[in-house]
């Protein structure tokens, strides 16, 4: 997906120094609140949890003007956000031991450590004029989500690749000023467990979804 964007901005700039069509650059920084619900399944156990965490995001953008209607760009972050504002903690208890007088059942404490961030985020997208300086923005969005654990058994999530589309709607302060509010929706993920070792069976798995809402302030060069 990420060839298909570059691709666009290739042609994008080809274009401009072909035709002379006009060009637009800009640094945006956006107040974004990430939202996320996660279910992890390990050894016939279900765990579910919501984290939230808001931080500000800055990101670089180019936009190639179609016509006094619209424009289509393409939106990229430098830096990675983390999905949880803390990394998460779970202490697991398992017991084993066999039934009878003489038997002794044994407890092993296992603690349980994860946490995920979001990289390489790029967002594909167009705005169409709505008149009094309003605007509509439609995209689609591709980012990496990074996941890191560190599990009792030593195995490992990985990371996936996830696809997402965007809309909002903003308003523009002269040639120069932006401000938009707008909602990226995630699809859903499964990731399995990888297997750390031999005789360990890989049973582990987490199913997440993932939203984003932002309130962004961009300068248009």
């Amino acid at each position: 997906m990420k060839k298909i964007y570059f691709f666009v901005l290739a042609s994008m700039i080809a274009f401009n120094s072909t035709s002379n069509a006009e060009m637009k650059y800009g640094v945006s920084a956006a107040f974004t609140s990430i939202e996320a619900s996660g279910t992890e399944t390990e050894g016939g156990e279900t765990n579910t949890q919501n984290v939230t965490n808001d931080v500000i995001i800055p990101s670089i953008f180019v936009e190639y003007v179609v016509s006094e209607n619209g424009s289509i760009g393409l939106d990229l972050i430098p830096f990675s956000a983390d999905v949880s504002d803390n990394t998460r903690t779970r202490t697991d208890t398992e017991t084993s031991g066999a039934s009878g007088p003489t038997d002794v059942t044994t407890a092993v404490t296992q603690n349980q450590k994860a946490n995920a961030s979001l990289k390489n985020h790029l967002t594909l997208y167009g705005h169409y004029n709505m008149g009094s300086n309003f605007y509509l923005k439609g995209g689609v969005v591709h980012v990496k989500l990074e996941t890191e654990e560190t599990l009792a058994t030593g195995s490992k999530y990985g990371d996936e690749d996830i696809m997402g589309t965007l809309i909002g709607l903003g308003y523009s302060y002269g040639e120069n000023i932006r401000v938009e509010l707008a909602h990226t929706n995630y699809e859903s993920i499964s990731i399995k467990s990888s297997v750390a070792r031999a005789g360990v069976t890989n049973n582990n798995k987490i199913d997440a979804d993932l939203d984003t809402t932002s309130l962004k302030f961009s300068y248009v060069f």
